[in-house]
């Protein structure tokens, strides 16, 4: 099992014991240090001290299994206001606000799209245009999807 699918069980188990999401786990090694992040939510919002007992949960826990074997930085943090959506469910969570949509392969000559989510129907993303316009975007075209952050 790659340190990062070992790394993501791991928080998965802590976070859900503590009543939170795990959004994401992104690990890099390089050479002598590696770097593990961690991105979690929960309704209301992750706070400082919800970081910090995580980061303590999952870094003794990394240690004892000696999943890293050099030095390593662990930062635990919340997904951020333009968070990435990641998963189905984000789509539907999300639905109603207003994304910026980035797909692997150009459609009409555009890559990028912004407008309103509206959710996922079946496995096509829904976005309403500036103009009203609905428009059907296949997840599996899809490379990236940021909440905009509105004031």
């Amino acid at each position: 099992m790659k340190v990062e699918d070992r790394i993501r069980e791991i928080v998965e188990r802590v976070a859900n014991s503590e009543g939170m999401e795990l959004v994401d786990v992104e690990y890099k090694g390089h050479g002598h240090a590696s770097v593990v992040r961690i991105f979690l939510d929960k309704p209301g919002g992750v706070t400082h001290a919800d970081c910090q007992l995580i980061s303590r949960q999952v870094g003794a826990i990394i240690d004892v299994e000696d999943l890293i074997p050099t030095r390593y930085v662990l930062e635990v943090s919340s997904p951020g206001l333009d968070r990435k959506l990641l998963k189905e469910s984000d789509y539907q969570r999300f639905s109603g606000k207003m994304v910026n949509l980035l797909l692997k392969v150009p459609r009409h000559g555009q890559k990028r799209y912004q407008g309103k989510l509206l959710g996922l129907e079946g496995s096509q993303v829904l976005l309403e245009m500036q103009g009203g316009e609905t428009i059907h975007i296949k997840l599996s075209e899809v490379e990236r999807t940021n909440l905009v952050v509105e004031f």
